[in-house]
């Protein structure tokens, strides 16, 4: 038997949102053999990866004695499976500086730009300033080319009423325009209890994996500071702060710019 199509399913399951993959599987249980996909693939819509799609009618026609109902079946059964994975939790260590060799931790950038990079649909980050990592810049473009949603909160200028003097959000406007950019609307600050900055750092992808870092978005926070955080793949955390950041728009406590 072929192997090759329930390696490509199981890859479908877990690349793209489950919404999606039933959509393709209920359109592929309606045929009836591998001769008829191109009926269905041109339905399968723009968020469907062609790769992928491609992929497994290559995969499905090396095998053609697996049934359409079978082949939806199995998609089925790969997302949920997907789905399940991503809810357990798993917690590692990131660390930025000396390193003693005893304990081991991952580099902050190398997160950084692993949640990025993971981001199939949404990502939002947040930090007091952003500039000068064009690693980063490189990683929010590719994203931006997988068609993700990009959110990013930042401290405003003092020129616009923050507390810093560079204009990080400028900055990144210009960098990736595409981007919903948010700043803390001044009204939401007329209360003497908050009437600070910006000053929490995190990045969330598709509410599954969500890093929370004491580092800045710069160069400094990437290669020179002690910086420390988390990264928390699965479980219930990354989907709530993914659900607060939103919140944190709808109810006009950050603006965008």
């Amino acid at each position: 038997m072929n192997t090759d199509i329930w390696k490509v399913i199981a890859d479908i399951g877990i690349e793209l949102h489950p919404d999606r993959v039933n959509a393709i599987a209920d359109k592929i249980a309606g045929l009836s053999s591998v001769d008829e996909f191109y009926k269905a693939s041109s339905g399968f819509g723009p968020a469907a990866n062609k790769p992928m799609m491609n992929a497994l009618e290559k995969a499905w026609k090396k095998d053609p004695g697996v049934s359409p109902l079978e082949l939806a079946a199995a998609l089925r059964g790969a997302s949920g499976t997907a789905s399940i994975m991503e809810k357990r939790e798993a917690v590692e260590m990131v660390w930025t500086g000396p390193f003693t060799g005893l304990v081991a931790s991952r580099h902050t950038e190398q997160v950084l730009l692993e949640v990025i990079g993971s981001a199939r649909w949404r990502l939002f980050i947040v930090s007091f300033v952003a500039y000068n990592i064009d690693s980063v810049k490189k990683a929010l473009q590719d994203a931006v080319g997988r068609n993700v949603k990009i959110d990013i909160l930042l401290e405003s200028s003092k020129a616009h009423g923050g507390k810093i003097d560079i204009d990080s959000i400028d900055a990144f406007k210009k960098a990736i325009p595409s981007a919903n950019v948010y700043a803390w609307n001044s009204e939401s600050k007329s209360s003497d209890r908050w009437n600070g900055a910006v000053h929490a750092k995190c990045a969330v992808a598709d509410g599954s994996l969500a890093f929370i870092t004491s580092a800045n978005l710069t160069r400094a926070a990437m290669e020179n500071n002690m910086e420390l955080g988390v990264l928390i793949r699965g479980g219930n955390l990354p989907e709530k702060l993914e659900r607060h950041l939103e919140a944190l728009v709808t109810t006009g406590v950050i603006g965008k710019i």
